[in-house]
């Protein structure tokens, strides 16, 4: 008996289909990927294979996808792992609906609205498309009346704070914790979450330009690292005794100096390595030094529903309210996008709406 191929359309006819007519055909769906290391330019938007999702999977149709420093780094092979290429993939988060599900899948059922939870390697299931299949493991319910930029914006900056300042910081009500890299979107999340939690956000950033936006956020206090000393200032608002929890973004040479910004006994948290030399260690014994790693715990499926749970409570009420910097349009602006970050001017999450 005779079988009958799929045609996948070309680039001039799939651009002039709707996502929907192209979900249909299960064959391909537009997706941002690069065939070498380098800036925003080796971005480009081509047709790719859109296999059925198989067992324990789930096809979700892109609506907005944002931005995170990983993929930058990434883009250019400064990340802890590399991409394979040609033709890698690339995106940890983005917000969607359910089109359909494989075999087993058992959370989720078509029309859901969803959040991608930023768990896999994005080199290969990469979200920076018009649809994905991904595990069902990499979804989180999108909550209700949560629209889908700011559900892109959400989980991983949200989840990275509260992981990184509740679960490893063991941040509590009252407590200080020092943030730096305050104005990024993970640094404006953990002002919104500390406020949440009932402790006492410190914001560092570097120029002064953005000290009112972050007091606008609910920061009682903003440091200006360009123009203030970290640690001075710290010391100074807590009266001398200094910060339960630094939360930082930074790492390098100037990790080491954070233990001077905080009390005997507090925890110096590192999550990120905007300075790419090696971290050094605080000094200022006894204090405990956690190096955190959001994927460890959003991997467990009990972490993951803590934090979904707690993003979620916070969206529904809003105590957590994204800041969307900018909102880009089609897979496209891609590359523009990825020229925002990296200049560092913005202030919150960067949004691709597809």
């Amino acid at each position: 008996m005779e079988t009958q191929q799929a045609q996948i359309p070309s680039q001039s006819q799939s651009q002039n289909q709707t996502p929907a007519q192209r979900a249909r055909q299960g064959t391909t769906t537009r997706a941002v990927v690069f065939h070498k290391l380098g800036g925003p330019e080796v971005l480009a938007v081509e047709e790719i294979a859109l296999p059925a999702p198989g067992p324990g999977e789930v096809r979700v149709r892109v609506e907005a996808i944002g931005l995170n420093r990983a993929e930058a780094l990434f883009r250019s092979g400064d990340y802890f792992y590399q991409p394979a290429l040609p033709g890698s993939r690339l995106g940890y988060e983005a917000a969607g609906v359910v089109e359909e599900t494989g075999e087993g899948v058992t959370a989720f059922a078509p029309g859901d609205p969803v959040m991608a939870a930023a768990n896999f390697d994005f080199g290969v299931h990469g979200v920076y498309a018009e649809h994905v299949v991904l595990s069902e493991e990499y979804l989180v319910p999108r909550p209700t009346g949560v629209d889908a930029v700011a559900g892109a914006a959400a989980w991983l900056a949200y989840s990275t704070a509260y992981g990184g300042m509740v679960e490893a910081g063991g941040l509590r009500p009252g407590a200080r914790v020092v943030i730096t890299g305050a104005s990024s979107g993970v640094g404006t999340a953990a002002i919104q979450i500390a406020l949440r939690v009932g402790a006492v956000p410190i914001a560092a950033t570097r120029g002064a330009a953005k000290r009112e936006r972050l007091r606008a956020l609910g920061a009682p206090h903003v440091v200006a690292t360009d123009e203030q000393d970290l640690v001075d200032e710290v010391r100074r608002i807590t009266g001398g005794v200094g910060a339960d929890v630094v939360f930082d973004a930074i790492g390098g040479p100037g990790f080491a100096r954070l233990g001077g910004a905080l009390r005997p006994e507090g925890t110096a948290v590192l999550y990120g390595w905007l300075d790419p030399r090696p971290a050094e260690v605080p000094m200022q014994w006894p204090l405990t030094v956690r190096g955190y790693a959001n994927g460890a715990v959003v991997r467990s499926p009990e972490g993951r529903a803590r934090m979904a749970a707690f993003i979620g409570s916070g969206l529904r009420d809003g105590s957590l309210s994204p800041v969307v910097a900018q909102v880009f349009e089609g897979l496209e602006s891609m590359p523009d996008a990825h020229r925002l970050m990296e200049s560092n001017t913005h202030v919150g999450k960067i949004v691709v709406r597809v």
